[in-house]
């Protein structure tokens, strides 16, 4: 009983924090600079349960789409755009990445990971654009076209990602330092 109390604390926690990562988009910031890709890495890292560690940052993404398009553009977009699911597909496969990274949490796999997810999410989501809008030819010439395009917004991403990724990482590793209840082994967890 005493170590499902801890459990449950932790996942608390977990989910506290990728929350507040998710619903930081809300606050104005530069284009691509997201807690996405690191939040997918920090679920895929913390939480033993396969479940949790997709569905709560896939959740988390979900609920902060939904209130960007609903209250800041105020239903200039489509909560579900065209080409979302793109996105999403991103966000699977950075989870991917994390969770083959980490078995266990180090500066350096934190760091590895933050880039991978960089690379991903420019990679399938810069053909997500070109597979399934028209702005560019289907055509290799259009693919590299479309890639060309999205360079200078790859710097916010990999931003994004190293800067959240430390923070959704450095944070957890804080907190369980000063409260050593939050340390369970992903086992128990």
């Amino acid at each position: 009983m005493e170590n499902q109390k801890k459990v449950n604390l932790r996942v608390g926690v977990l989910i506290t924090l990728i929350l507040l990562a998710a619903f930081s988009r809300l606050i104005p910031h530069p284009l691509n600079f997201s807690p996405l890709g690191a939040i997918a890495l920090f679920g895929a890292a913390h939480f033993s349960r396969k479940w949790q560690a997709f569905l709560i940052p896939l959740a988390a993404t979900l609920i902060s789409d939904f209130f960007i398009t609903k209250f800041i553009y105020a239903g200039e977009y489509n909560w579900l755009y065209e080409g979302f699911y793109w996105q999403y597909i991103c966000y699977v496969a950075i989870f991917a990445l994390g969770f083959v990274l980490f078995s266990k949490v180090t500066l350096s796999r934190v760091l590895f990971g933050a880039v991978g997810a960089s690379i991903l999410f420019f990679v399938i989501s810069n053909f997500g654009t070109w597979a399934s809008m028209s702005l560019y030819p289907k055509s290799i010439e259009g693919l590299m076209a479309c890639y060309t395009a999205a360079i200078p917004f790859y710097a916010n991403t990999l931003l994004g990602d190293l800067v959240y990724s430390g923070v959704l990482f450095g944070s957890f590793a804080l907190l369980q330092y000063r409260f050593p209840v939050l340390k369970l082994s992903k086992a128990t967890v």
